[in-house]
């Protein structure tokens, strides 16, 4: 386990079931109980149907995608990630849903060559005290 100073998450009553599947290393999604339609993050109301009673429920998702864009952060917003500059962050379409998308850390760092419609799939950091993070790997092959 690595432990690491970067603010951890804090779930609160909406997002407990994200960070729970996310400690046993998978990635759940939140999915709208009206139109079906998965949702990140998990809002008041679903951004596709509009309900206010979306009643989400998180599902087990695959954790594959393609990278639709990335940036690398070379200078860190929040002093707990000072130290792990620069690194690459990834904007990934996520395959259950077209654009379902999501953004995590590229695994393989900054010094990566990447294009658009590369596949990846999910991975988890463990961060400390039972709690993991989604990220992102290269899927084997590479491109989608």
């Amino acid at each position: 386990m690595t432990t690491t100073s970067r603010p951890l998450p804090v779930p609160d009553a909406g997002s407990a079931p994200y960070w729970a599947a996310a400690a046993r290393h998978e990635l759940a999604i939140a999915r709208c109980a009206r139109c079906d339609r998965f949702e990140i993050p998990p809002g008041a109301t679903c951004s596709h149907c509009g309900t206010t009673e979306p009643d989400f429920r998180f599902e087990r998702v695959s954790g594959l995608g393609v990278v639709r864009s990335w940036t690398v952060v070379y200078r860190a917003s929040l002093l707990g990630f000072a130290g792990e500059v620069p690194y690459l962050l990834v904007d990934v379409e996520l395959a259950e849903q077209t654009g379902l998308r999501m953004i995590g850390l590229l695994l393989e760092g900054p010094d990566t060559t990447l294009r658009e419609g590369i596949s990846v799939r999910v991975a988890f950091e463990d961060v400390g005290s039972g709690t993991a993070v989604p990220a992102f790997t290269l899927a084997t092959g590479g491109s989608s």
